[in-house]
């Protein structure tokens, strides 16, 4: 019996340190991804301007969103990971500078980036609080977020050739709903035992906080009139 116990106590203390470590990477993971923005804002640069075409830059992006996430997995128990993750979210950083400058620059922008940035915090700190309250069944919800992934997808794409402004503001919207719940999905995860690699999970956590940051900032510049 006393084994039982002893066996139940260090899962949950293994589970609780995974999560710890999971929102300390977390954190660090923001300095280099405002590193990146504030290089980008210095050197007045562009990454999408520079390279000329949608196409070509949308294809860039790709290249190195899911080339890194796959290097970030493949490394996910060791320091490889972890460097390749603060190369990564330096990169997001710069990639998304264009859109923190242009902000920054326009009436009201300041005030609407801190908008965005204080939502993106609270739907964080909402989901991770759920997260540990839930009763839903994860594996039912990570069927729907397959599902909402694939949509979403195939909605951006419709988009790049329709271009129609409500269609993109009702896909920033669905991303924000769909990071929202990876964010309780990917902690209940880390709780439940699902996911031992703090990388990963901070990873994932990291992806869902900038869909939602970028999306909140695209619907706000949008009901501001200014995009």
């Amino acid at each position: 019996m006393q084994h039982d116990v002893y066996d139940y106590t260090a899962h949950t203390v293994s589970k609780n340190t995974v999560l710890q470590k999971t929102y300390r990477l977390l954190g660090l993971s923001f300095i280099p991804a405002v590193a990146g923005a504030a290089f980008a804002a210095g050197m007045n640069f562009n990454f999408y301007a520079a390279l000329g075409s949608r196409w070509i830059s949308l294809i860039a992006f790709l290249v190195f969103f899911y080339g890194m996430t796959y290097l970030i997995e493949k490394n996910r128990y060791s320091n490889t990971g972890v460097t390749l993750l603060m190369v990564f979210t330096f990169g997001i950083g710069v990639l998304i500078s264009p859109v923190l400058q242009y902000a920054l620059h326009i009436a009201d922008g300041a005030k609407i980036v801190g908008i965005a940035a204080a939502m993106t915090a609270a739907v964080f700190l909402t989901m991770s609080v759920l997260a540990r309250r839930s009763r839903l069944n994860m594996n039912e919800l990570a069927r729907f977020l397959t599902v909402g992934a694939v949509i979403l997808m195939v909605a951006m794409v419709a988009n790049l050739f329709l271009s129609i402004p409500a269609l993109a503001l009702t896909i920033s919207a669905g991303f924000v709903l769909f990071s929202s719940l990876m964010i309780m999905w990917q902690v209940r995860t880390v709780i439940d035992g699902g996911e031992d690699s703090h990388i990963s999970a901070a990873l994932t956590i990291f992806i869902s906080l900038y869909n939602i940051f970028s999306s909140l900032l695209h619907i706000l510049l949008s009901l501001n009139g200014d995009d």
